[in-house]
C-alpha cells in the first residue's frame, strides 16, 4: 500500500509530498465482510463493517485474515466514476 507523506508548504498549506504520487490512482472501492450462510454483512457494534480503499487485494485479505472461507466471503463494490 503507497503510504502518503503530508507536510505543511512554506506558507502553512497542507500537502502531499510527490513520492505519494509515484503508482497511479485506482478506482476507490468499499469491500464488505459478509457471512455466506446469511448473506448478511458482518457488523460490528451494530454498524456494518465496511473498508474503504483503492487497493481491494489487501482490504480482502485483512478481511479474511484468520477466518474460516467457508463461513465468510469479502464482495468488493466500486465506488464513482473511473478516476
Amino acid at each position: 500500500m503507497t503510504a502518503a507523506v503530508i507536510r505543511k508548504t512554506l506558507s502553512g498549506q497542507m500537502g502531499m509530498a510527490m513520492s505519494a504520487m509515484t503508482t497511479p490512482l485506482r478506482q476507490a472501492c468499499a469491500v464488505r465482510l459478509v457471512d455466506r450462510r446469511t448473506g448478511l454483512t458482518h457488523r460490528v457494534n451494530g454498524s456494518p463493517l465496511v473498508l474503504f480503499t483503492r487497493n481491494p487485494t489487501e482490504a480482502i485479505a485483512e478481511l479474511l485474515s484468520g477466518r474460516d472461507a467457508s463461513v465468510w466471503e469479502a464482495r468488493v463494490e466500486p465506488i464513482g466514476g473511473r478516476t
